[in-house]
């Protein structure tokens, strides 16, 4: 496929962005076109497409996310969203255009001895996707031995990859904590158990896990983005609700975190004679990286006249391609969007757009990078 043609099937999944686990004509969109260029499809909660070339048995897998986001799109370009409420504000547009230009170049040169799984996930967004297709049995039917994942990054020179061995996004935890006091009228509140109040020495307490029970540097984040309560004008309340989302590089913080805001919320709720109930749940674990595949970006990059920093910071965020990479060796990498204009927006912005000029950099660079992982046998 031509940069054009790489650039005109961006724009047309940017005009129908659809939502985790309803991405039904962009899934048809992706199975119709991998079969136009010969790939066996394989349609579930996802979409699958292979290419065997040669007698090699070895197999790796590639994945971009379909999903878009419930945000309205404030751009001004021509090919706005044209689903109301609904845009792709984190680039997945581009990273399905780029693996299925990858595909195009594959199957139109294979070079390559061995066979390459293209998988194009659901619901990345809310961390659902990656487990509910292994559920269905993709690592039974697809026997991957090496995963591997682009993700566009604003802020950063178009073309720049980046990666790291070992932890490179966070985890994500939410968590509710509600407080069961007693109400009362607003003129008498000793005779009551004012929630309101208990809840924000709640928030304030949290605050101390990260300042002064972690070690510097950790990088965990604990927010508390939601205080709803049963109160009124003139009413105390007898109940208050805390939300909120934590961030963690490490598993061993993110345990230690729900057991101090546990232990946090208990003592603080003992301490004014209420109840209170704590949930943790845990969204998307952390993306570990391999160091093979790690090094295989590495060369992969280099090889593409690419700049390259295969030992960056770990990013904050979090992404659940790190279901697969639990299962087999895996290497998440970061392509800058670049950092002006829209392709600097923050993802998740509703002004953010993903930058075509990626789209031939990354269908090559995944072109690459199956070469090298899968090269041709020479025989006499």
């Amino acid at each position: 496929m031509t940069h054009e043609e790489l650039v005109a099937l961006r724009h047309a999944f940017h005009l129908d962005p659809e939502v985790g686990f309803n991405e039904h004509r962009t899934k048809a969109r992706v199975a119709a076109i991998l079969r136009d260029l010969g790939l066996e499809v394989h349609e579930g909660v996802g979409v699958v497409g292979v290419l065997k070339r040669g007698t090699g048995n070895r197999a790796i897998g590639l994945r971009a996310d379909m999903d878009a986001l419930p945000i309205t799109e404030t751009s001004s370009h021509g090919y706005v969203s044209e689903n109301a409420g609904v845009m792709h504000a984190c680039g997945h547009d581009g990273h399905m255009s780029m693996l299925i230009g990858a595909a195009a170049r594959l199957a139109k040169d294979p070079n390559f001895d061995g066979t390459v799984v293209f998988i194009f996930q659901p619901n990345e967004e809310h961390g659902l996707g990656a487990q509910a297709m292994i559920d269905e049995g993709f690592l039974t039917h697809f026997p991957i031995e090496e995963v591997y994942a682009i993700h566009n990054l604003p802020g950063a020179p178009v073309g720049y990859v980046s990666t790291r061995v070992g932890q490179i996004c966070a985890s994500e935890s939410l968590f509710e904590i509600t407080v069961q006091g007693q109400g009362g009228h607003a003129s008498m509140p000793q005779k009551g158990r004012d929630a309101i109040t208990i809840g924000a020495e709640i928030v304030q307490a949290l605050q101390t896990i990260v300042a002064r029970k972690l070690a510097p540097g950790a990088g965990a984040v604990v927010s508390v983005t939601e205080f709803l309560t049963d109160g009124q004008r003139n009413v105390l309340p007898g109940r208050a609700t805390l939300k909120g989302d934590v961030r963690a590089r490490i598993p061993e913080d993110r345990i230690e975190i729900a057991r101090l805001m546990k232990l946090i919320a208990q003592g603080v709720a003992a301490a004014h004679e209420v109840e209170v109930e704590v949930s943790f749940n845990t969204e998307f674990v952390e993306v570990i990286n391999a160091s093979e595949p790690v090094d295989a970006v590495v060369n992969a990059a280099k090889m593409q006249g690419l700049e390259v920093d295969g030992a960056r910071e770990p990013m904050s965020f979090s992404e659940d391609f790190a279901h697969f990479c639990n299962a087999v060796p895996g290497c998440f990498v970061l392509l800058g969007n670049g950092e002006s204009g829209a392709h600097g927006q923050p993802l998740h912005a509703s002004d953010y757009d993903f930058n075509d000029d990626l789209l031939t950099i990354g269908a090559d660079f995944w072109a690459q990078l199956v070469r090298d992982r899968l090269p041709l046998t020479n025989k006499d």
